[in-house]
């Protein structure tokens, strides 16, 4: 199975996204997830949803202030913002 997959545009232009699959380590018992993860160049940070961490349980450290986001429009998200923090490892092949 390949690690990296592309989209392109229906006419022909270049790529418009990457996925690339990679393992999170679990740092408290060290378990494993591989996982399909959106490669993104204008990235500032690294985000995973917080359904993601409840269901696979990673230790969730709460940060001092909030992150808040923006939308693609440029304006802040009113409603959501970045509460906490995980430390995990990550694997690419």
């Amino acid at each position: 199975m390949e690690n990296t997959s592309c989209s392109n545009l229906d006419n022909g232009n270049m790529l418009i996204e990457v996925i690339v699959k990679i393992g999170l380590q679990r740092i408290d018992i060290q378990e494993r997830v591989t996982v399909e993860m959106l490669l993104d160049s204008s990235a500032i940070k690294l985000v995973i949803s917080s359904e993601f961490t409840r269901k696979w349980r990673f230790k969730r450290k709460k940060i001092e202030r909030p992150i808040y986001i923006r939308n693609i429009n440029s304006f802040f998200n009113k409603k959501r913002s970045i509460k906490y923090m995980i430390e995990v490892n990550i694997y690419y092949q």
